[in-house]
């Protein structure tokens, strides 16, 4: 008896759906932090400071993120590593 038909084999297009799918999952996994205004990320640092999570140094003119140890001079440069820095400790928790 003959093998399969190779016209009627599908796998390839379940893999290139299966890849499609896994790309979209992780785009959408990611944080978006493009429309980061001003306004949002004083927001943002103002809630991180009253968490103690973010500690400001008036003599030195910077805000440093205490989980990392980084410093920042930019509130919003401050609110998109916090951002990122939260997504990158949540896709690691869910990998575990």
């Amino acid at each position: 008896m003959p093998g399969p038909d190779p016209h009627d084999d599908t796998t390839a297009d379940y893999e290139r759906f299966e890849k499609e799918q896994l790309a979209q999952d992780c785009d959408a996994a990611q944080v978006e932090t493009a429309d980061i205004d001003d306004a949002t990320a004083q927001r943002l640092v103002n809630d991180l400071v009253d968490a103690d999570v973010v500690t400001p140094v008036p003599e030195d003119h910077v805000l440093v993120h205490e989980p990392s140890g980084t410093t920042f001079d930019s509130t919003t440069q401050l609110a998109v590593f916090h951002y990122g820095w939260t997504a990158d400790r949540d896709a690691d928790a869910e990998g575990e």
